[in-house]
């Protein structure tokens, strides 16, 4: 059975005295993630496809990780693809798309989304003469769908929205979404970069058309995955070079990156999904329960339908101020607007607010001393 010292001996960057609550900007990695990238680089580092040992073994590994991103994602080997990071991937991906739509199509996304999936649809909107509609949310956060509904029109192409969002932990409903795009006739775009480390993905079940999450949130190295539906992206022309057998996939991969996501994947398997979510929801139910009078939590005040990222705010404290102290403190948090412009603008936080992010290997002795630095702060 998983404990939690046991994960925790995994990783090398947890030797420190941090305790790391910034995994929404990126997670710490696992020996074996760190030994498959220097073991790839030691002993097969080559292009592809050439006839000798070290580039048949570079083909090996590139097909193992296509595997693994398949069935990580619930999708085909050939329907998934690396990059660079989500954000180079999205703006690739939605030029394909949108070739040959005319001006005045719409695309519809949400306030919770991160930039990384409304920035690509602004500039073709600016270069195309398209239009972009921004669904809203409630009052905890949580994506409004008649606001969602209301915006469809024959025009509609593309609805973008994220399965969580990176700011205030909002878990939407994927699947419900999805299915009121169809409906629509537009496409279901889905950002998963912030769900895909709490917890299983299955893009099938789910019915995204297209979908995007970045293996170093979820103890890999710094990538982009993405997964695009074939009887969708197949009627699309890609931009890439003539020789390319990839139709997504531009120029030479970081193929030392593919071993460590190899063994990211792998970590996980071990790890089990169930692990991952139950100790998760108690560390972030440990968190809202003990949070310090004063703080204003921004979105689901309950662990149910969020994950375990939480978006705080105080009157006499700024995000900057308090992430900076609890910085010197031993704690690493974000603050700021974390490229997730619209939510800020709805909330009216100018300044932004001071993230705070659980991930599995967070103990309950770490939100523990969080919490008192954050009372002691406030004071």
């Amino acid at each position: 059975m998983t404990s939690v010292d046991a994960v925790r001996a995994q990783f090398p960057a947890l030797r420190q005295p941090l305790a790391f609550f910034d995994g929404p900007g990126g997670t710490q990695v696992p020996d074996a993630v760190i030994d498959a990238i220097a073991g790839y680089l030691l002993e097969a580092n080559a292009n592809t496809g050439g006839p000798f040992a070290t580039s048949r073994a570079t083909d090996v590994v590139l097909q193992r990780a296509h595997d693994l991103a398949g069935e990580f994602l619930g999708a085909g080997a050939e329907e998934v693809f690396f990059g660079a990071n989500m954000t180079t991937l999205n703006f690739a991906l939605s030029r394909a798309a949108s070739r040959d739509w005319r001006e005045g199509d719409e695309i519809v996304c949400t306030v919770l989304d991160h930039d990384a999936n409304v920035s690509p649809w602004l500039q073709i909107a600016a270069d195309r003469g398209l239009v972009v509609k921004f669904a809203d949310v409630d009052e905890q956060c949580r994506l409004d769908l008649p606001s969602l509904r209301s915006l469809f029109s024959e025009r509609t192409r593309v609805v973008a929205f994220p399965w969580a969002a990176n700011s205030t932990g909002t878990i939407t409903p994927v699947a419900d979404v999805c299915a009121l795009a169809h409906e629509a006739g537009a496409l279901a775009w889905v950002d998963a970069v912030h769900y895909a480390p709490h917890g299983p993905i299955d893009v099938r079940a789910v019915g995204a058309d297209v979908l995007l999450c970045s293996p170093y949130k979820y103890y890999g190295p710094h990538l982009g995955l993405a997964y695009t539906r074939g009887e969708v992206a197949g009627a699309w022309r890609p931009y890439k070079v003539r020789p390319a057998h990839s139709r997504f996939e531009t120029g030479t991969l970081s193929h030392e990156s593919l071993a460590g996501f190899i063994a990211a994947v792998e970590y996980l398997r071990g790890v089990g999904w169930e692990f991952v979510q139950e100790h998760e929801r108690e560390l972030g139910a440990q968190f809202l329960d003990g949070l310090p009078d004063g703080w204003t939590l921004h979105g689901v005040p309950t662990m149910d339908g969020r994950t375990p990222t939480f978006a705080l705010t105080h009157v006499r404290v700024s995000a900057e101020d308090a992430s900076t102290r609890l910085g010197e403190q031993g704690f690493a948090t974000w603050y700021g607007d974390y490229y997730a412009v619209e939510i800020m603008k709805r909330l009216g936080l100018a300044d932004g607010a001071l993230r705070i992010g659980i991930v599995h290997y967070n103990t309950a002795d770490e939100v523990a001393r969080l919490l008192d630095a954050l009372s002691q702060i406030a004071r």
